[in-house]
């Protein structure tokens, strides 16, 4: 079972990482980290990451993890759109986490499906003609997406138990001790005091 993991420069790490540490332990799992050219990609936190491999190099894959991050490269490389296309139509399951989406939006992936992204790209999804939904993880046949950085793990989990069953599943679940208790209550700009979600609203805008 081949599964392409995406780095570029500027990804967030915990989008890739998480994912990888569920389903880099699925029975059979042949994971490649690829990138439109093999090497070095720093993360939007200075973390290096390596690609092996360059997308061209790996061809039909059996499950593609896009992270999120900066996705405004990516979004616009043409060579890497037409790879997702193309893996896309032999997939078995094609995923995202985070404004991952956003890439696989714009390689015209989504259209049409539902999907989910970070709390603040929501409104972006439906440019490129899919139906944004505020979920944790999203399923519309064989596109998965998750929420924003954290949910990676879940969208992991989802795909574990598709591939190879809930009881394997649980068992990854276990074995990484995925028990969230987080200390405070501000994970969703539902939950969040509104100051806080407007000042990280003001964060991201001006980063756009």
């Amino acid at each position: 079972m081949k599964i392409a993991f995406l780095l570029y420069d500027n990804m967030t790490a915990l989008d890739m990482i998480g994912p990888y540490e569920v389903v880099g332990r699925l029975p059979g799992a042949d994971v490649h980290f690829v990138a439109v050219e093999p090497g070095v990609k720093r993360t939007d936190q200075n973390l290096g990451l390596t690609a092996d491999e360059a997308i061209d190099d790996v061809s039909s894959p059996d499950i593609v993890v896009v992270p999120g991050g900066d996705e405004r490269g990516p979004a616009s490389d043409e060579r890497l759109l037409d790879w997702l296309r193309s893996a896309h139509e032999t997939t078995t399951w094609t995923t995202s986490v985070c404004t991952g989406s956003l890439i696989l939006a714009a390689s015209g992936i989504l259209k049409g499906l539902k999907a989910t992204t970070h709390w603040f790209a929501m409104d972006r999804l439906a440019e490129f003609g899919a139906t944004p939904v505020s979920e944790r993880v999203v399923e519309d046949g064989k596109v998965i997406t998750a929420a924003g950085v954290s949910s990676g793990i879940d969208m992991g989990l989802t795909l574990a138990a598709r591939v190879a069953g809930e009881d394997f599943a649980r068992g990854i679940q276990l074995g990484i001790e995925y028990d969230p208790q987080p200390p405070f209550d501000a994970g969703s700009p539902d939950k969040a005091p509104p100051e806080l979600v407007e000042v990280l609203r003001g964060y991201y805008t001006n980063r756009v």
